[in-house]
């Protein structure tokens, strides 16, 4: 059963997913609601597909059971700005979080999960709708043996070009792989999604 915690900040409420040992830049307290208890495949998924790995699961598709949790634990929160942030299929989830809902100001989608099947074609019916968009991802990531995952580049550029195309949208390479240094580039994503929206 999907839980979710609370640790008070200032008036900028930051959603994101199990990570507690997650720190920001001295002087900058968020209200941060983490989301807990997850299973990946299951609850962060969008709807039903084939597992990526012969010895995974399948994905179940209750992204939006998901997002029902967070917006009610969101009504108990006051708050100026809302940002979702996630990465992996947490980075999914978020982008496709912010096609379905209205509540959240801007999006981190750190080396999502946008190779996800038919998400493509979910983004180019369903356009986001908040303020700002921040895409990142490793330059290697791309370079799997799994054919589906492999299309991660080229599905993040074309998400990048499709949402540049009418709300503010930024893509940033990184070096590396998929596991290079994830809570770093989060971090440093959520960084400067706070730096742009600030202004």
């Amino acid at each position: 059963m999907i839980t979710t915690r609370l640790i008070k900040g200032n008036d900028t409420l930051i959603v994101m997913f199990e990570d507690e040992s997650f720190t920001f830049e001295e002087g900058f307290e968020p209200s941060i609601l983490l989301v807990k208890d997850i299973d990946w495949n299951r609850d962060l998924s969008p709807w039903p597909a084939e597992r990526v790995f012969k010895k995974g699961e399948d994905f179940a598709g209750c992204a939006d059971q998901t997002l029902a949790v967070i917006l009610e634990a969101m009504n108990s929160v006051s708050y100026r700005k809302a940002i979702i942030a996630g990465y992996s299929l947490a980075g999914l989830f978020a982008l496709y979080a912010c096609t379905v809902s209205s509540r959240f100001d801007a999006c981190v989608s750190a080396s999502g999960s946008l190779w996800y099947e038919g998400f493509d074609t979910w983004l180019k019916e369903h356009p986001v709708q908040c303020d700002y968009v921040f895409l990142s991802l490793g330059d290697n990531e791309k370079n799997t043996r799994n054919p589906r995952m492999a299309k991660v580049e080229e599905k993040t550029r074309e998400a990048y070009e499709l949402i540049s195309g009418y709300t503010a949208c930024e893509l940033q390479m990184n070096p590396g792989g998929h596991f290079n240094d994830p809570e770093g580039r989060l971090r440093r994503a959520i960084g400067q999604t706070l730096n742009k929206t600030n202004k």
